[in-house]
């Protein structure tokens, strides 16, 4: 017979590795940090003392399927839908998944780069980083990316520019590009908005809206950045157009030289897309976070600026409701997510947590309910 399930307070400073969480930890745009039912470590401790979590309830002891109901908050689920959920939940396609050291090993590399830009050392531990990362492709197969799942540093140019790599990286493998060119494009992002080091912090950091002369100097950066790469022979063209070119648009309306789109880098098309979805879905001091479902639907409102083929290629990448995330459905109902469709990443096969009927949103039938 199982252990009695026993849920308990811990405040985040008394918790364990391998303590398992029994609720889930989301941001302010609803994206899931740390899913329910997770075993700790020590960097899921520390993420939760950095965010100023005073605790969390952890589970002890095994549930009794028969006896005992799962919970989601304060939904019941029936034995007989938590076997139903069991029994219909297909895994997410292999996602890149980094570890607590090589996370530390990327934030501090990159803060190593943005802080000098002239070292000796620039291009290796580039690639070093851009090593890391493809490794972390490699070794799970990865051809999906969680978007929740990147946090590298509260820093925000350090993450964002790890989330933009990692994210182009896998979009450039979904649309055919070679493992030497995944690698390249790798670099490319990692270094695209290093020309942001030449921005003034007032510019860079400021809560307020820009004035004109301001937002003149941010659109500077792109070009700052190329300025930075030009004279580095041991990088490719490509890596140094990415850099220049990742806030061109297709219709020609982009920025630093407004050029057409046959004149666009691949590589800044593809950094293009991983660069605003991040920007959206990322909270700043002038604006709060889209919810990864809006930035989506932004992102493919966005046909005229950026390249169909890679947008699409970018959406069959991207894990929005990771499988066993729990949702709230239009018709009010609250549905676990358990299978994902990667060419409609905003509907996902659910079950109802109380019904136990199962949505697959995609179909037809099923058109008129969305996730809220």
């Amino acid at each position: 017979m199982s252990t009695l399930v026993k849920r308990r307070y811990v405040r985040s400073r008394s918790l364990k590795d391998e303590m398992v969480i029994d609720q889930a930890i989301v941001d302010r745009a609803g994206r899931i940090l740390i899913s329910r039912n997770t075993m700790l470590d020590s960097y899921h401790i520390a993420s939760l003392i950095k965010m100023g979590i005073p605790g969390v309830y952890i589970r002890e002891g095994e549930e009794d399927e028969e006896t005992e109901t799962a919970k989601t908050g304060d939904i019941a689920i029936a034995p007989s839908v938590q076997r139903e959920i069991e029994k219909q939940t297909v895994k997410d396609r292999a996602k890149v998944n980094l570890s607590e050291s090589v996370k530390a090993r990327v934030a501090e590399g990159i803060q190593y780069l943005y802080n000098d830009t002239v070292s000796e050392g620039f291009t290796s531990t580039t690639r070093s980083i851009t090593d890391d990362l493809m490794k972390a492709i490699s070794d799970n197969d990865a051809i999906a990316v969680d978007i929740s799942a990147l946090k590298i540093s509260d820093e925000y140019t350090f993450k964002h520019s790890v989330d933009v790599a990692t994210m182009g990286m896998i979009v450039a493998k979904k649309h055919g590009l070679s493992k030497q060119e995944v690698y390249e494009l790798g670099i490319s992002g990692l270094l695209h908005d290093v020309g942001k080091s030449k921005i003034p912090n007032e510019i860079l950091n400021k809560a307020g809206k820009l004035t004109d002369d301001e937002f003149m100097m941010m659109k500077q950066h792109s070009l700052f950045g190329y300025q930075i790469l030009k004279e580095k022979d041991d990088l490719s063209n490509s890596i140094k157009l990415g850099v220049l070119q990742h806030h061109e648009k297709m219709n020609g309306k982009g920025y630093p030289m407004g050029v057409p789109s046959e004149k666009i880098n691949l590589f800044a098309r593809i950094i293009s897309v991983a660069d605003i979805y991040d920007a959206l879905v990322t909270e700043r001091p002038y604006k709060k976070p889209f919810s990864p479902r809006d930035a989506v639907e932004m992102i493919m409102s966005l046909t005229e600026e950026l390249d169909i083929n890679v947008m699409k290629s970018f959406l069959e990448s991207v894990i929005l409701y990771p499988v066993g995330t729990d949702v709230e459905l239009s018709t009010g109902e609250h549905a676990r997510v358990i299978e994902n469709n990667s060419r409609y990443v905003l509907r996902p096969k659910v079950i109802g947590l109380k019904s136990g009927k199962t949505y697959d949103l995609s179909e037809i039938d099923n058109a008129n309910i969305v996730i809220l």
